[in-house]
């Protein structure tokens, strides 16, 4: 298990990493990965399933003994090592001098990697196993709505501008002004026929080339912009929580609860209580803070 505080940065920094396309043989995926001092988190999806290692430097020494009997290297360095392979694979610019390939496995998925270091054969496996429903919302699922949202809003601040430079060359035509090359002649826009004719014509197109698994540049950006809003609401809101927990603390310092009555205290509050008032007079015990042994004498005696 990672620590707390480097899992908790590992998270944060996996979900403002982008998801890039990356190709095993004949497969497509999407992936992302970050790696620290700490460990690293892998996650990999074919938008069927979705899979995901989390490891510790414990993990990681002790894989690689198991994997490089005749390496000896620190944690740290392999750690290192091991972002170094996949940086070029999310980036788009695999190293020719490593390979990946990736296996389905009872119940998980496994990316074997084999490289060098050191001049000596450097292997490595990943073994992921599905993602609980909590990171696949996190990860995909809501940074994508959000970024739906995102780019419905564009499409409608360029409709409105588009709308506006329409009325602005009217205008000019109105005035008599007139076009130096006929060729730059456009049709006013019509966004229910633009929308009809994206739906019809350009929207099967992007489905086919892309087959759903391509994460553009320009994607990458908007979920990277997407994420990093959420991370920093994120934060406000732990810090609030810290802050009321803190102000909470405080007021139970300031404020503490009495402290349950005694036993002795119960049974002798119960004995005054029940004694019937004909018995013989049995002297009841008054406080300390509030007894006058002069009056109490006059009036008991």
């Amino acid at each position: 298990m990672l620590t707390m505080e480097g899992s908790e940065k590992l998270e944060s920094s996996l979900l403002t990493q982008p998801w890039a396309s990356v190709c095993f043989g004949k497969s497509t995926f999407l992936a992302k990965a970050c790696f620290n001092a700490s460990g690293y988190i892998l996650l990999i999806s074919d938008l069927s399933s979705i899979w995901y290692e989390r490891t510790n430097t414990e993990v990681v020494g002790q894989r690689s003994k198991e994997l490089n009997k005749r390496l000896t290297v620190h944690t740290s360095s392999l750690l290192h090592h091991l972002s170094s392979l996949m940086s070029p694979l999310l980036a788009g610019e695999p190293d020719t001098t490593t390979s990946f390939s990736c296996h389905h496995v009872a119940g998980g998925l496994s990316l074997h990697v084999k490289s060098e270091l050191s001049g000596l054969p450097f292997y490595w496996d990943f073994h992921c196993c599905p993602a609980p429903p909590e990171m696949v919302s996190r990860h995909l699922l809501r940074p994508l709505i959000q970024m739906s949202l995102a780019l419905q809003y564009q499409v409608q601040e360029l409709t409105s501008l588009l709308l506006q430079k329409d009325a602005e060359i009217e205008d000019y035509r109105e005035s008599g002004a007139t076009l130096s090359r006929d060729r730059l002649r456009t049709e006013p826009f019509q966004e229910d026929t633009f929308q009809q004719n994206f739906l019809a014509e350009s929207l099967p197109q992007i489905c086919r080339a892309g087959e759903g698994t391509a994460f553009t540049s320009a994607l990458q950006q908007l979920y990277v912009a997407v994420t990093q809003q959420e991370a920093k609401q994120n934060e406000k809101r732990r810090r609030s929580e810290d802050a009321e927990g803190l102000a909470s603390a405080a007021e139970t310092t300031g404020h503490p609860h009495p402290p349950p009555p005694s036993q002795e205290n119960e049974t002798a509050f119960s004995s005054e209580r029940t004694t019937p008032t004909s018995s013989p007079a049995r002297k009841p015990q008054l406080p300390a803070a509030k007894a006058k042994p002069k009056k109490a004498k006059g009036l008991f005696s």
